[in-house]
Parts: C-alpha cells; structure tokens; sequence
C-alpha cells in the first residue's frame, strides 16, 4: 500500500498537481500509547484487635468507697494511714533502698495462710495507696488463679489475664486493664486452666515476670496470690518474688498453720507479716471497719458465690 501510495504521487506530481509529503506511516510516526495500569487494589490493613490492645475501664470509687477500700478522692481515714505506713518500707525496698538489694524487690506477693483472711482486700487497698504515690505507678494482678477475686472487689467484667498470656493466647498488653483511677494498671487471672501450677512454674512465666519487673523502673507489682496452705499455685509463684506480705487473721489463725505457711516461702528473701482485723486498744487505734469478700474454708478451682461482707476489721503491720 505504501509503494501504490508513493506511486499515485509521483503521478500526479508529473501531471503539475502540487501535492505535499505523505506523513510518515502511522505505525512510525505515532508514540507507543501510555500503558493503561490496572486500577490500584485497595489494601486492607486489619485493625488491632482487642486482645493487642489495653482495654479502659472505669472503677467505681463511691461504691469501693463504701466497701472500706481505700481511694483517691476519699477523706484521710485510719485506714488509709494504716496502709500509708504499711507501703512504705515495700516501697523502699522494691527501690533498692531498703536493707539489701533484691532482685525483682518491686514484685510483691500477697498471701495468707488460709482462706478468708484479708488477703485480697488488702492486696486491692495496698495498690490504691501505691497508686497515690507521686512517683510510681502500679500494676494489681490477681495471681489467685483457683479463686480470682479482684475484678469482682472492684466491681469489673471478667477477661482474659495471666494464665491466657502464659499460654500465648493474648498478648500482655490485651490482658490489662487501664483503669479510671491514675497509675493503677490490672491484670486479671484469666481463664481457668487444670495446669495452672504447671503455667506458673514454666520457663513463659519466668520471662514475662522478668520483663513486668523490668520494663518500667518507677511500676511497683502486687500479686493477690492463693492461700500458701491450701494450693501450690503460690509457693510456686514465690519462688520468683522479691517480697512477700503473709495476712494474718488477728485472733483466728493457729500460730502452727503460720509458722508452715512461712516455712512453704523461705527461699524468698523479704518476708512480711500484716496482722489484719486487729483489735482496737482504748485510744480506739486501728478501729476502722470495712468489710471485703471472705472466702470461707473451701477451696478448689472454680469460681464460688461472694460470701458475706466482714463487718469489721483492721490492719497493721505485725
């Protein structure tokens, strides 16, 4: 076509018509047309999801109030002085201030003997106290995992926690709980498990204490353990804390079952006692009453019904 095309000009050229150039041919002349991309595939980043991310929670002051736990906004009472002078040398020591060095001295247990001493009351009171400090914050952890009580103390859904971030279903940071009370972090116990001793004692549980012990030089931890008599779960548990608080009921606990229970954690190198539900003397010390969820005597893995509020009670140091 293009040889008939270059022939028709020349002839008409020779018969006088004066006609220009052809264009060069089209498949030469015209740019290669611009790629056409295919329209861009939307990517979709999956959100975090809640078990990654800490969840916040309001706590109920008033209602704690009522209850006898001590908190941010409540007048200056006994109570709270009591646990005032209580912090105080914990605090000292998890600061390496204290008589000797410690390793993990800001890892706090609280136990008790038997069940229905105090020990999860005065684990709650003892982190709200903590939580007032200018200079820390603190992390309560409810290491009970027979019996978890401090969500219910606090008046909080139960979640996943500690046994549930030891088996690798939830990252650290889902399990906790920001709560509306400032510097005060909660992890809860989690989902019941047979094994739970077994998750306590495992090499995933010796890593995650020291990291919690470790990331943050001001957080102080306290752990609401099990009774060291009536489970495993806390001797194992003590065995990688730097203090321990032993609750004594005043009046009601054999000197015999305290004694055992002391010799249960003597690889502990801080070992503390709190007698609770002292008497008041005639200058009426140590006379405030508040009431908290009692275990009674039976123990197991499960959760049981709250038992009767103790309508009076005290604490100090023993």
């Amino acid at each position: 076509m293009i040889e008939q095309a270059a022939l028709r000009l020349q002839q008409l050229r020779q018969a006088g018509i004066d006609v220009p150039d052809l264009d060069p041919p089209a498949a030469e002349a015209r740019e290669p047309a611009p790629a056409r991309h295919a329209p861009a595939r939307e990517t979709q980043v999956q959100p975090t999801t809640a078990q990654s991310v800490s969840r916040r929670v309001e706590v109920d002051l008033d209602a704690l109030a009522n209850t006898g736990i001590v908190t941010p906004n409540a007048p200056r009472s006994a109570l709270a002085d009591q646990f005032r002078v209580i912090k105080r040398p914990l605090i000292a020591n998890a600061l390496g201030k204290g008589a000797a060095t410690l390793k993990h001295g800001n890892l706090i247990m609280v136990t008790s003997a038997i069940a229905g001493e105090g020990k999860t009351f005065t684990s709650v009171n003892l982190a709200m106290s903590i939580a007032a400090e200018m200079d820390h914050t603190v992390m309560l952890v409810d290491a009970d995992v027979a019996r978890p009580s401090v969500l219910r103390v606090l008046g909080l859904p139960a979640g996943p926690g500690l046994l549930d971030v030891l088996e690798g279903k939830v990252e650290l940071s889902g399990a906790l709980l920001r709560t509306s009370v400032d510097k005060l972090t909660i992890l809860p116990s989690g989902t019941p498990h047979a094994r739970a001793t077994e998750l306590l004692a495992s090499d995933a549980m010796g890593a995650l204490l020291d990291d919690m012990a470790t990331r943050y030089p001001d957080r102080i931890i306290i752990f609401d353990s099990p009774p060291l008599l009536l489970t495993t779960e806390s001797r194992v548990l003590a065995t990688h804390m730097g203090q321990i608080v032993v609750v004594v009921h005043a009046g009601r606990t054999l000197q015999s079952d305290v004694q055992h229970a002391l010799s249960t954690i003597e690889s502990c190198p801080v070992r503390m006692m709190l007698l609770n539900r002292a008497r008041a003397d005639s200058a009426g010390a140590y006379s405030y009453g508040y009431g908290y969820g009692a275990y009674g005597y039976g123990y197991g893995h499960g959760r049981g019904d709250a038992e009767a509020l103790a309508p009076e009670a005290s604490a100090k140091p023993a």
